[in-house]
């Protein structure tokens, strides 16, 4: 009887912890739903784009992008999902070294982009450049533009004269743009108790000196502000950056710990 007790005992017995198996299964769901709404919102745009006709000046499209990324983190995730589920260890390998990877890519953009900050400052400029110089023909890089202006409080690049970089807003006499000297409303200052946007507003600033633009638009570049802006958000810059590191970390420790345990229950079983 105590022999038939202890074998019963022995064969109830798993060396693999159900609650790392499904946390790690859960934790690898939630990210493959939001994989799923990556893909969806990347598909939306691109048929948004078709319908309007919007031309792409981006060297690839960012509705390209988002579906990419969307589904190469649908595959790392679904790895996740079945290996926990089903005590897989080649999927959980998979999805160990595809975080990995993923992981130490991440670092080594960051801390190239640290060590050679004025490249990574001058590489920026360049597509600032090209979405000022191609701002009414991508309404992608209309609606980026308008956005960093808005919430940095920022106008062109280096200052509010790159939007001369426009053929709409080009400063030079020969141009026959309405436009002509302007520069986008987003630059605009608000107005107190504005309800109404003066879409005109930006109009001729060009052409007035530094001192006269501070009243309606924002005179400092983007490349500043956005300086200014880091340096006196540091803690939510190192917040974002631990907050996107740690799922990573997370989902490859979890995952080495379950393949470990399963190796040593494959191991008691023979």
């Amino acid at each position: 009887m105590d022999r038939q007790v202890s074998l019963t005992r022995t064969e109830m017995f798993s060396f693999v912890n159900p609650w790392i198996r499904y946390f790690l299964f859960f934790f690898s769901l939630l990210f493959w739903v939001f994989s799923l709404l990556i893909v969806a919102i990347g598909v939306y745009a691109k048929v948004q784009k078709a319908t309007d006709a919007v031309r792409d000046t981006f060297f690839i499209d960012p509705a390209v992008i988002l579906i990419v990324v969307g589904v190469v983190m649908f595959f790392i995730t679904f790895c996740g999902c079945i290996g926990a589920l089903r005590e897989n260890i080649r999927l959980l390998k998979i999805f160990s070294f595809s975080l990995t990877l993923v992981f130490l890519t991440q670092m080594v953009i960051a801390i190239l982009g640290f060590f050679y900050s004025d490249q990574t400052r001058d590489a920026l400029g360049k597509f600032v450049k090209k979405a000022i110089v191609h701002y009414r023909d991508d309404l992608d890089l209309q609606n980026l533009m308008d956005y960093i202006q808005k919430e940095f409080k920022c106008c062109g690049w280096n200052n509010y004269t790159d939007w001369s970089w426009n053929l709409y807003f080009n400063c030079t006499p020969s141009n026959p743009s309405n436009e002509r000297c302007a520069v986008p409303f987003s630059c605009c200052t608000p107005l107190p108790g504005e309800t109404v946007i003066n879409t005109m507003c930006g109009f001729g600033v060009q052409t007035q000196d530094h001192l006269d633009t501070t009243k309606s638009i924002y005179p400092v570049g983007c490349a500043d502000r956005a300086v200014i802006w880091i340096e006196s958000h540091l803690l939510l810059v190192g917040a974002l950056t631990l907050g996107l590191a740690l799922p990573q970390i997370a989902g490859i420790i979890l995952s080495q710990v379950l393949i470990s345990e399963i190796h040593k229950e494959i191991g008691s079983v023979m």
